[in-house]
């Protein structure tokens, strides 16, 4: 038997491959999206609205949403801030000028400067 092959049959086996990543993935924390009350609902809308309203202008916003996780159950909660580029009532988004696509049903907060 060649030397290459000997050497071969010694090398470590790994029954199970993948098991370290599988650990990592379940011990990784996600957070619950909470439920907002209605009073927190008709805020929301109406912070919407105005800036439905001066969408034109395209205003600086800081949104707080809520980002599903696409592996497990739960997410993580985003923040960012950028400029209002369109919002989508039929697709339900928000879109910023910098690319980012945000779903409306998991914005959280919004801050803006100056509407």
């Amino acid at each position: 038997m060649p030397m290459i092959d000997r050497a071969a049959q010694f090398q470590p086996f790994r029954a199970l491959t993948g098991y370290e990543d599988a650990v990592q993935e379940t011990a990784r924390l996600t957070d619950e999206k909470p439920e907002l009350t209605e009073e927190q609902k008709s805020l929301l809308d109406a912070k919407l609205q105005k800036l439905a309203d001066s969408v034109d202008s395209r205003p600086m916003v800081t949104l707080t949403y809520f980002q599903p996780d696409q592996r497990k159950a739960g997410g993580a909660y985003v923040t960012v801030t950028g400029q209002i580029k369109r919002i989508d009532d039929h697709e339900g988004v928000l879109l910023l000028t910098g690319g980012q696509c945000i779903l409306i049903e998991n914005i959280l907060s919004i801050q803006t400067a100056g509407i």
